[in-house]
């Protein structure tokens, strides 16, 4: 796959009574990847580097009907969410082809701490060093 991991196993124990697992680890993912491109039909290097969602508009559907909705007076008229389940997002990969520049996205697991292609070493006093 292409990435170092470094994990420690936790079991948290819930409110509820059950019980969930999870790993903390570091992901270090290369800045290229040599992989299949589906316009070119064959393995290219790509580039990769992490997707970012856009700048909202406001100018959707939905926005535009919950703008209307809210005008006036009455106060909130849709409810709003804050049972938060997750504590982190899944990390979507943007591999971009060196030959014919085709983007595609690449889910990956979850995870708090994520690095493109840096030296996971940095910073850490090896044997031998200075």
């Amino acid at each position: 796959f292409g990435s170092s991991h470094f994990g420690i196993r936790i079991l948290i124990l819930l409110p509820c009574g059950r019980s969930v697992s999870c790993s903390i680890s570091m992901v270090n993912i290369p800045k290229t990847r040599n992989t299949y491109c589906r316009k070119c039909k064959k393995h290219t290097p790509h580039k990769v580097s992490q997707y970012k969602t856009g700048k909202k508009t406001g100018k959707a559907q939905g926005d535009r009907r919950y703008e209307k909705k809210q005008k006036g007076f009455g106060g909130q008229t849709k409810p709003v969410f804050h049972k938060k389940a997750k504590t982190t997002k899944k990390i979507v990969l943007k591999l971009e082809c060196s030959k014919c520049k085709a983007k595609r996205m690449k889910p990956i697991k979850r995870t708090k701490h994520f690095e493109l292609g840096t030296d996971s070493k940095k910073g850490k006093s090896e044997y031998g060093g200075k």
